[in-house]
């Protein structure tokens, strides 16, 4: 067993495909060769507007997520943020060691501040802090993120300097693993996808709902009219090709739209295929999980009980530096 690995997705309900290919077919990729713990965080979901009657629902869709697309419980830990007090305590440590002006200088606080700017709280503010905590808790030695989480990263290694030059050595400087999709393009063609843009495929959504959302996509803006000659690169629909397409299907579809060949429903019809014909097992394995809530539970459960163990050692090594273990 190499490296322990650590990685986590807030709760929104149902994965899409943003979240399966930019995460979790790489954390998949890693389970037979690290140690693997992935996180529900669901207290960095609650730094923002949310509404709390629907938290386990989401948690639950989440965890049914992360087990139809092949994170096998029985080769990692599977578990929700707030079932590890841990998490939250040594996210307080980290804060005495932090710098203010570092977590102001997070382009992801300067942009949900701008968003929620009645609603920034402090822990917005501490977002990166507490997911410092979150990956060195485990001591955790490479971290799969997408590319807007690098920043957070470069802070945790920050972190981990810092602490271990005031209170010595205790925690690795965590690597950075940006998998095959660092940011897969939502169907509005001017974002990442995003269950909040409604921009998003689900991983459950059946193949007439796929091709719904599909067929209404944006495409390349050059294209007005059927021949009109396109630029595939400057297209989201092309860019979904590189993951549920062959490379002759790509190669096709890219001459296509160059020469006008083939116009955007027609890339769009075989995308839609390609798509529900990956995500068919997948939407199956999910409604079989939704039907056995205990099972997912259990599984959820099982992994809280393993991570507990390995944070409470963390944390009398930490407080046993830091003076306060008596």
């Amino acid at each position: 067993m190499n490296t322990r690995v650590f990685s986590g997705i807030q709760p929104t309900g149902v994965l899409h495909i943003g979240n399966y290919l930019g995460a979790i077919k790489t954390w998949v990729a890693l389970l037979d060769d690290h140690e693997c713990i992935f996180c529900i965080v669901d207290q960095h979901a609650i730094t923002v507007p949310y509404e709390p009657a629907g938290m386990q629902a989401r948690i639950f869709d989440a965890a049914v997520g992360y087990l139809a697309c092949g994170v096998d419980p029985a080769r990692c830990a599977i578990f929700v943020q707030s079932d590890v007090p841990e998490h939250t305590e040594l996210a307080w440590y980290f804060n005495t060691v932090t710098p203010v002006a570092y977590l102001e200088r997070m382009t992801q606080y300067k942009d949900k501040s701008a968003q929620f700017h009645e609603q920034i709280n402090m822990g917005l503010l501490g977002y990166p802090v507490l997911q410092a905590a979150d990956i060195l808790l485990y001591k955790a030695g490479i971290v799969p993120v997408g590319e807007d989480q690098s920043q957070h990263l470069e802070l945790t290694r920050d972190v981990a300097r810092k602490f271990n030059r005031l209170y010595g050595e205790t925690f690795p400087e965590p690597r950075t693993l940006v998998g095959t999709a660092p940011r897969v393009a939502g169907l509005d063609g001017a974002a990442k996808m995003s269950k909040t843009l409604d921009n998003y495929i689900a991983i459950n959504e059946t193949p007439e709902e796929i091709w719904k959302k599909l067929s209404t996509a944006v495409t390349d803006p050059a294209r007005k009219r059927r021949t009109d000659p396109g630029t595939p690169e400057a297209c989201n629909i092309f860019s979904l090709h590189a993951f549920f397409s062959t490379p002759a299907q790509r190669a096709r579809v890219a001459e296509g739209c160059r020469t006008a060949g083939i116009g955007c429903l027609e890339c769009k019809r075989l995308l839609a295929e390609n798509i529900a014909r990956e995500l068919a097992p997948i939407r199956e394995r999910y409604e079989a999980l939704r039907n056995d809530p205990a099972a997912v539970r259990r599984v959820l459960d099982e992994g809280a009980e393993r991570c507990r163990t390995i944070a409470r050692e963390t944390m009398r090594d930490v407080k046993g530096r830091m003076g306060l273990l008596r």
